[in-house]
């Protein structure tokens, strides 16, 4: 018997028909700074691409703090189909 993880409901409503994708692959804050990143996050919110926790500044985790609302993401990488709920760290791949 396979572990099946709880998915949120932030996740169970995520439709994969209507993702937010930035076709800039560059992290908006650290491009305005000149900073580098690891891997870019799409938030499904506002559409905003940011980087990730694996990078310097974080900036996809502060948006989400400081935005409540902002809480389900996606992987902005080639080949990567994923989301993940910040508010209750639940994670769905597509």
């Amino acid at each position: 018997m396979a572990f099946k993880p709880k998915i949120c409901d932030h996740l169970q409503h995520f439709d994969k028909n209507t993702i937010k994708k930035n076709d800039s692959y560059q992290c908006s804050e650290c491009i305005k700074t000149g900073d580098s990143w690891v891997h870019l996050r799409t938030c499904q919110e506002c559409g905003i691409t940011l980087c990730c926790d694996s990078s310097p500044n974080k900036h996809a985790s502060n948006h989400y703090a400081s935005h409540n609302a902002h809480s389900v993401i996606i992987s902005a990488e080639p080949n990567e189909k994923w989301a993940w709920c910040y508010e209750h760290k639940s994670f769905l791949q597509y």
